[in-house]
């Protein structure tokens, strides 16, 4: 009886922890099993982050359960590893399986993995070592969890997940940074709630890690932290792993893997009629406004550089550096520029009178409400309504 009612113990540090971390794995099966189904890698990735994220929760809210009171004997701190170090390459792995194309995970990956593969070789070894040493079971931790893992191997494990964690996160938001550049390069519309939710991603785990190194400076080097005030740097974990898990469902980010750079623009690339004159022909200038003009591609709103190439029977470098010099624009602003005349002719024609602005707005060829207000807003320094309201007067 006495086990009932130490443990488990549901009190107000361990009943949080443990709904969010059941809602957590629950989203863990769904990606693992969409993973299963479609052998979408970056599904499995995620899965990863959240499931070792839910694997750290579990291990700590048995201590608000009561576990160590009871079990004082129990050997699961051999098994309590930090998986920091794995967290970190999944987290660069999850943001390149989304941005590359037809991404697949290749054998000299595993290598991101190896510092987290030592360290849970090194628990193991020292694990069995221990158990076959004199009255193990008399006690929790043994001879070299006391005298190499706890004095000499966590400070160097602490510096090290610190340092990995800190150069991946890096490595990550360069990457993305660099993705969401050359979108605007080759397509007319960016993609924006999938390119928001991969920086959301990026700003909770940069937020987590900041959290975290903050919590693990300060226990270590001024003040020993106590169960209970660590609970909330495991609070915000277990937040995390919530809504990262219902965010990353259920947002399609399939479209941008499928995406296909097969060129990065430079002036090597480009044509040597297109460097003379400074370079940009009058007459290849006047046929891209005529032909915008005439065809109005941009209505499309999957228009991208490649498409509209092929219908100038251009190739796409080529393209790319005529709209670069030529008009002083992207092709993402070059396109929208466009569509945004064409949307204040609809105004002055009066289809306001039957149509909603943002009606309007996808006729246009945009294909959100956030980036066409974004966009009017870049090119005219008002809003939609703004607009209209000046155009009455």
């Amino acid at each position: 009886m006495q086990l009932f009612s130490l443990f488990p113990d549901f009190n107000i540090y361990s009943t949080p922890l443990l709904i969010l971390v059941f809602q957590g794995l629950l989203f863990v099966g769904l990606l693992f099993a969409r993973y299963f189904k479609k052998r979408n890698i970056s599904d499995l990735f995620l899965g990863l982050i959240l499931l070792i994220i839910c694997y750290e929760q579990i291990c700590y809210t048995v201590g608000f359960m009561g576990w160590y009171n009871e079990f004082k004997n129990t050997k699961i701190n051999y098994f309590l590893i930090d998986m920091g170090m794995a967290i970190a390459p999944l987290v660069y792995l999850y943001i390149k399986s989304i941005t590359t194309s037809n991404f697949k995970f290749k054998k000299k990956d595993c290598w991101h993995f190896l510092p987290i593969f030592i360290l849970i070789v090194f628990r193991f070894s020292i694990y069995f070592y221990d158990s076959l040493q004199p009255d193990f079971n008399n006690t929790q931790n043994g001879i070299l969890k006391l005298s190499v893992d706890e004095p000499i191997i966590a400070p160097i494990h602490m510096f090290v997940s610190f340092a990995q964690m800190l150069l991946y996160l890096a490595f990550t938001v360069q990457l993305f940074y660099n993705y969401r550049k050359r979108i605007q390069e080759y397509f007319s519309n960016t993609y924006k709630l999938e390119l928001n939710w991969i920086l959301s991603f990026l700003i909770i785990f940069t937020a987590l890690f900041l959290y975290s190194s903050l919590q693990s400076i300060i226990g270590s080097l001024i003040i020993e932290l106590n169960y209970q005030q660590r609970w909330w740097l495991n609070l915000f974990m277990a937040l995390v792993v919530l809504f990262v898990g219902i965010k990353g469902y259920f947002t399609d980010t399939t479209k941008l893997n499928k995406i296909s750079f097969s060129f990065s623009p430079n002036p090597e690339s480009i044509p040597q009629v297109v460097e003379q004159q400074n370079e940009i022909s009058k007459i290849t200038v006047d046929k891209i406004v005529g032909f915008m003009k005439n065809e109005r591609p941009y209505l499309n709103p999957d228009l991208n550089l490649s498409d509209l190439a092929k219908d100038l029977k251009m190739n796409r470098a080529e393209l790319s550096q005529i709209i670069n010099m030529g008009f002083n624009k992207n092709f993402n602003d070059f396109i929208n520029e466009y569509r945004i005349n064409t949307f204040k002719d609809k105004l002055k024609a009066g289809e306001h009178k039957q149509l909603s602005l943002l009606g309007i707005a996808y006729d246009c060829g945009f294909n959100s409400k956030a980036t066409f207000n974004r966009v009017f807003k870049k090119i005219t320094h008002i809003s939609p309504s703004q607009f209209l309201i000046s155009q009455k007067k």
